[in-house]
């Protein structure tokens, strides 16, 4: 007798406080960000840091205002256009469900480019310096979709195949969700941090994240069900996650070559001189 397939039976709520239920998602979100500026913290503290550890947390709190603003608002643009249209005060309708990676990197972007002219660094030293910490929010997230049991797997008939009740069916699926949390997340986070631990060009470690990004994603997104009102985008495969990390692995590819060349602002030893300069003029402040 074949196996039966595990059935997903997680409770997607954590816990109850006043009539007022608090998911597992949201936790994962709070996880997210405190690893951020952890591991922020330690970045902050190496030779040549663009920040100091106690910027990290105002870092942070514009970071968070980007991702959920970004997040949601690029979610309603490019997953339920025309229900926006319709409706467009939906986009505060946070409960209901509904955060776009692509809308939140996006709405991290505008971000930093704001943030890095207020600290006299420049964009591209403050997207260095913020890429490696990303990876281990987006692994936080992924668990936190598989916890509620959201966008799962297609179906599949390997060993650790999972029956998803959301689904409306009794099929084995991947649990992509998880899939995703090691591509995305622990794997990216890994070459990430590796690749920034030694001296690069201006510009290359937000290239090498885009590049990673964008890949892992595409890869993933093989193994995951396509959103039910979008399903196949183009070619009866492409899916909208897929469709919209090809120009995330074009635009990593040119930065990560114009950073070659040193046309993003030169080697990390002009971040370290602008570190420096920097700290400086703090210091004739106080």
């Amino acid at each position: 007798m074949a196996n039966q397939p595990l059935i997903h039976q997680i409770d997607p709520v954590a816990l109850s406080l006043f009539g007022f239920d608090i998911y597992w998602y949201s936790l994962m979100y709070l996880v997210a960000f405190g690893l951020f500026w952890w591991l922020g913290s330690i970045r902050a503290k190496q030779p040549g840091a663009p920040l100091q550890p106690a910027e990290v947390s105002d870092l942070l709190f514009w970071g968070v205002i980007a991702v959920i603003a970004g997040g949601r608002l690029g979610y309603v643009l490019f997953y339920v256009p025309a229900e926006f249209l319709a409706n467009p005060l939906m986009v505060l309708n946070i409960r209901d469900g509904g955060m776009s990676f692509h809308g939140g990197l996006l709405g991290v972007i505008t971000m930093m480019w704001f943030y890095g002219r207020h600290l006299g660094i420049g964009f591209f030293r403050l997207a260095d310096f913020v890429a490696p910490l990303v990876p281990t929010g987006l692994a936080a997230g992924r668990i936190g979709n598989f916890i509620g049991g959201e966008l799962w797997g297609r179906p599949t008939d390997v060993s650790w195949g999972m029956v998803f009740p959301a689904a409306g069916d009794e099929l084995a699926r991947h649990p992509s969700q998880l899939y995703q949390a090691g591509l995305e997340g622990l794997a990216l986070f890994a070459l990430l941090w590796w690749y920034s631990s030694r001296t690069r060009p201006v510009g290359a470690v937000s290239g090498f994240f885009l590049i990673g990004y964008g890949v892992f994603r595409f890869i993933a997104e093989t193994f995951r069900e396509p959103d039910a009102h979008l399903g196949f985008v183009a070619f009866d495969w492409l899916t909208q996650g897929q469709l919209l990390s090809v120009p995330m692995v074009v635009a990593g590819v040119v930065l990560w070559l114009m950073a070659r060349r040193g046309v993003l602002g030169g080697s990390v030893a002009s971040t370290e001189a602008a570190s420096a300069k920097k700290k400086t003029q703090q210091n004739k402040k106080k």
